[in-house]
């Protein structure tokens, strides 16, 4: 019995020393898809001191580098998988060995709808992008990217549902309201009896992609028919959401990835690239701000026009259609992030408008100077409390009224000259136009 209990005792303490042994023999082990690999810990500081953190960074960088770890949280995730249960924050299990993003959860049961307020500023800093983008002679359009659990819910697990209308369809309303040409991807994608998304992935497939590509470009009169047939190679896909989770698998689908698309990029050019400019055989100038959907979706429209820029930056910077002499404009965003559009900063002018100021109340408000453009300005700022869920927010200067990009009560703005001296900002709270004076 006592011969058992050390050939036990060694057993373990050796399957102990696997991990570290293996990381000196071997090397770190590399990170998950979600993952930053952790820097080596360091003695000394860039500037020579000692590094007294250097304990807890060498705990860091072991505890996410040792050898086998990605095998490891593979194998507990399939264990707790058999029992209906994710080990990643980010995944949600479905049935039939589907994957959703969690990011989707609020989507999908209308537990956190977007707010009276956020969705009118959504739907107005639309529109002051259309009417900018418009007043270059060129055409605007927002399309929305719809989370795979709106168009594939049968495999999603049994949850509560609000049953009201979604932050997408609402918006909708609100965009036809104010003239903003939106193109619907949901009616499209449930038109069809194909699965276009992956199920380990929270996007599209190529032909997914193809379609999405179809309709805009249909919407902007550029020729476009991949939905019908393009050539392509079938390749072997891991999706984001199954790497994620079990980053040792080895499980794949396939995707039916288009090979000859009549364009040409830069070198060193990825689909995740911030910003990537292409020449297609196409005809006219197109500039598409776009999210991780636009990876597969930008060749198809590349394609399609002449010359084409897609940009992932956090910034919706329209002055560049303006630089390009871009002829048409589209914004791509997915469902799961329709926030964004009251939080994400747009640039260009503020458009200039008609007030009649006269018995505004006083309020508060404060406002600041940001890094400005050549012959402009930024402003940003927030307003008091009680602001009308559908006020606009209007800065006047140098004798001149300009209507500002809104958030809640913030909001920010892009004005002639480098701006300092007096402002005025105004609002509506109660239905009463409300000011503040401010100066800079």
């Amino acid at each position: 019995m006592k011969r058992i209990t050390v050939i036990f005792t060694a057993v373990i303490l050796l399957l102990c020393l696997v991990p570290s042994a293996g990381m000196a023999l071997l090397g770190p082990s590399a990170a998950r898809a979600n993952e930053i690999a952790p820097a080596e810990p360091e003695l000394f500081s860039r500037d020579g001191e000692f590094n007294a953190e250097l304990l807890s960074d060498t705990a860091e960088y072991l505890d996410e580098s040792f050898y086998l770890r990605q095998e490891l949280i593979t194998l507990w995730a399939r264990v707790k998988a058999l029992f209906g249960q994710s080990t990643e924050s980010g995944v949600v299990l479905g049935s039939d060995g589907w994957l959703y993003y969690a990011d989707e959860l609020a989507d999908f049961t209308g537990t956190e709808p977007l707010s009276e307020r956020e969705l009118f500023a959504a739907a107005r800093n639309l529109a002051l992008m259309s009417e900018y983008v418009e007043g270059l002679g060129a055409r605007f359009v927002f399309t929305i990217a719809p989370n795979k659990s709106s168009l594939y819910p049968e495999h999603m697990p049994e949850l509560a549902r609000s049953g009201a209308a979604t932050d997408a369809e609402r918006l909708a309303e609100a965009l036809e309201a104010e003239g903003v040409e939106y193109l619907d991807l949901f009616e499209l994608f449930r038109s069809r009896s194909e699965t276009l998304y992956f199920e380990h992935d929270s996007h599209w497939t190529s032909r997914g992609a193809a379609l999405a590509a179809d309709a805009i470009n249909s919407v902007l009169g550029a020729a476009s028919a991949y939905g019908g047939g393009y050539e392509y190679e079938t390749r072997q896909h891991t999706g984001d959401l199954y790497e994620m989770l079990y980053p040792a698998g080895t499980d794949r689908e396939t995707d039916d990835v288009p090979t000859a698309l009549g364009f040409s990029q830069g070198e060193g050019i990825r689909p995740d690239s911030i910003t990537i400019d292409t020449t297609g055989s196409g005809s006219g100038s197109l500039l598409m701000f776009r999210d991780s959907f636009g990876e597969l979706l930008y060749p198809f429209m590349a394609a399609s026009w002449a010359e084409a820029r897609f940009s992932r930056q956090s910034v919706y910077d329209l002055t560049t259609a303006a630089e390009l002499g871009s002829d048409a404009v589209v914004v791509e965003l997915v469902e799961r992030n329709l926030f964004w559009l009251c939080e994400q900063r747009a640039v260009f002018p503020a458009p200039e408008r008609s007030l009649d100021a006269a018995g505004a109340h006083p309020g508060s408000a404060s406002l600041a100077l940001d890094d400005g453009t050549e012959g402009y300005h930024h402003l940003y700022g927030t307003v008091g409390d009680g602001i009308d869920a559908d006020s606009p927010v209007y800065i006047a200067y140098n004798g001149t009224y300009y209507e500002a990009l809104i958030a809640s009560e913030d909001f920010s703005a892009t004005l002639p000259g480098s701006g300092g001296g007096e402002y005025g900002v105004y609002w509506y709270s109660d239905g009463i136009l409300t000011r503040a004076d401010l100066s800079i």
